[in-house]
C-alpha cells in the first residue's frame, strides 16, 4: 500500500519555517470559517475542516511537525530516532525505511510502505493474541504510542509587560503612591484559559468512533486527528474566541519608595499579560521617570546645586545658609575660596531607596559674584585694597602660554 504524502504547510497556508504562533493563528482562522456548525449540510466544509484539523494536529506539536519535516508525512507509530536517521539518509532495516527516499521518486510523493499480505486484524499471525502485524509494526516504528489520549497544546507563560510612571522630583525623593489603568491580558473566566468549551458535540470526522480508516487497498484505523480519539470536539469559546484569554483594562496602585530613582524598574510579579493554557502569567515592570528641579540637581543619591558667594565671603571665609533637600544647613566657606570650588555637606542627599540607614551628600558649587559699587567711598577702599595685594590674575596664564 503507498499512501500519498500531505502538504500541511500548503493546508494551512503558511510557510515551512512559520512560527508556532502563526500556524495557531492561521488554523483558528480557517477553523472559524470552516467549521461544521458554521456550514451545516456543507460537505466540502466538513472535509475542508478535516484537513485542516489534521494538518494542526501534526504542525502545532514540535515532535510531530519535526517528524512530519524529516520524513514529508505523519504517523503516530513512527519511532523518532528512525526518522532522524531517516532524514540524514543512512536508515535501514527495522525502525528505519530501507534508504528509499519517497522526495527522490518520480511523479507524486509516497510513503513507501508497502503492507500487501499481511493480515491487519487484531492478534493475526500469533496463537497467543500478540506478533502478527502489531509485532511486526512495533519493531518497524519502535512501538505503538499512547494515540487514545487526547493532547493539549503546552501551555506557554504570559508576556511581560512595561509602564513608564512620571514622577515629581520630590516624589521620587520622599516617596508616594501611584495610581495607574494597566491594560493587560487575562484568563478567560468563561472556558477557564483553555480556550474552548467542554465537548459535546460529535466528531464529523470519526462520527464519534475516535478512529478512522485510512489506506488502500487494504485499510487500517488510525487515532482521528480532529478529536485526537475522544470522539468528540470543542467548541471554541465565545468569549475570548479560542485564544484563552482577554484583554482588560484594570486600576493599579502601588508605591513609589522614598530615594527612587530616575530610570529605576520596579518589579510586579505576576502582573503581567497571564499565559495561555494554563501558563504561568509574566510580569509588570515601572519604569520611573523623574522629574527635574530649577535649583537641585539629582545624581544617584547625591544632591547638587550653584550658591552664589560674595567676593568678600569668598576672601575672608564665612559660614553661610545654603538650602537642601530638607531645608536650610549652615555652609562653612574656607578663606581663599575660589568660583567652581565644590564644597560636601555629608550625608545632606538622598535617602538611598534599597537602605534607608544610608544617604548621599550634598555637593555645592561657589559662584563668586562682582559687588556693584557706586559710591565714590566705595572705590576709594577698593583701589587702597588693590594696592595693598598687588596681585596678577592671569600670571599663571601669562606662565603657561
Amino acid at each position: 500500500m503507498a499512501t500519498q504524502t500531505k502538504d500541511y504547510y500548503g493546508t494551512l497556508g503558511v510557510k515551512k519555517n512559520a512560527t508556532a504562533d502563526e500556524i495557531r493563528k492561521a488554523f483558528r482562522k480557517l477553523a472559524r470559517k470552516h467549521h461544521p456548525d458554521v456550514n451545516p449540510g456543507d460537505k466540502k466544509a466538513e472535509e475542508k475542516f478535516k484537513e485542516i484539523s489534521e494538518a494542526n494536529e501534526v504542525l502545532s506539536d514540535p515532535k510531530k511537525r519535526k517528524i512530519y519535516d524529516q520524513v514529508g508525512f505523519y504517523s503516530d507509530n513512527i519511532d523518532p530516532a528512525a526518522a532522524e536517521a531517516y532524514a540524514r539518509g543512512g536508515a535501514t532495516g527495522a525502525g528505519g525505511f530501507g534508504g528509499y527516499d519517497p522526495r527522490s521518486a518520480g511523479g507524486e510523493q509516497e510513503v513507501p510502505f508497502d503492507f500487501s499480505g499481511f493480515d491487519f486484524s487484531e492478534g493475526a499471525g500469533s496463537s497467543g493474541g500478540g506478533g502478527g502485524f502489531r509485532d511486526m509494526f512495533s519493531s518497524l516504528f519502535g512501538g505503538a504510542r499512547g494515540s487514545s489520549a487526547a493532547e493539549r497544546p503546552t501551555p506557554h507563560p504570559g508576556t511581560d509587560l512595561e509602564y513608564q510612571v512620571p514622577v515629581s522630583f520630590w516624589d521620587a525623593i520622599k516617596g508616594t503612591t501611584v495610581k495607574l489603568n494597566i491594560q493587560r491580558r487575562e484568563t478567560c473566566t468563561n472556558c477557564h484559559g483553555e480556550g474552548v468549551l467542554p465537548g459535546t458535540q460529535t466528531c464529523p470526522t470519526c462520527h464519534g468512533k475516535g478512529k478512522i480508516e485510512t489506506g488502500r487497498p487494504m485499510k487500517f484505523n488510525v487515532t482521528c486527528p480532529t478529536c485526537h480519539g475522544t470522539g468528540k470536539i470543542n467548541t471554541p469559546c465565545p468569549v475570548c474566541h479560542g485564544d484563552g484569554v482577554i484583554t482588560r483594562t484594570e486600576p493599579l496602585e502601588f508605591k513609589i519608595k522614598p530615594g527612587t530613582r530616575d530610570g529605576q524598574r520596579i518589579r510586579l510579579a505576576g502582573k503581567g499579560n497571564a499565559g495561555v493554557m494554563g501558563g504561568p502569567p509574566g510580569d509588570l515592570y515601572i519604569i520611573v521617570k523623574a522629574g527635574t528641579h530649577p535649583v537641585f540637581r539629582r545624581e544617584s543619591d547625591d544632591i547638587y546645586v550653584t550658591v552664589p558667594v560674595s567676593a568678600m565671603e569668598a576672601a575672608l571665609g564665612a559660614k553661610i545658609e545654603v538650602p537642601t533637600i530638607d531645608g536650610r544647613a549652615l555652609l562653612k566657606i574656607p578663606p581663599g575660596t575660589i568660583t567652581g570650588q565644590k564644597l560636601r555637606l555629608r550625608e545632606k542627599g538622598v535617602p538611598a531607596a534599597s537602605d534607608h540607614n544610608k544617604r548621599g551628600d550634598e555637593i555645592v558649587e561657589v559662584k563668586l559674584t562682582v559687588p556693584k559699587v557706586s559710591d565714590e567711598r566705595s572705590k576709594e577702599i577698593l583701589r587702597e585694597l588693590q594696592k595693598l595685594n598687588p596681585e596678577d590674575p592671569r600670571e599663571e596664564l601669562w606662565r603657561e602660554v
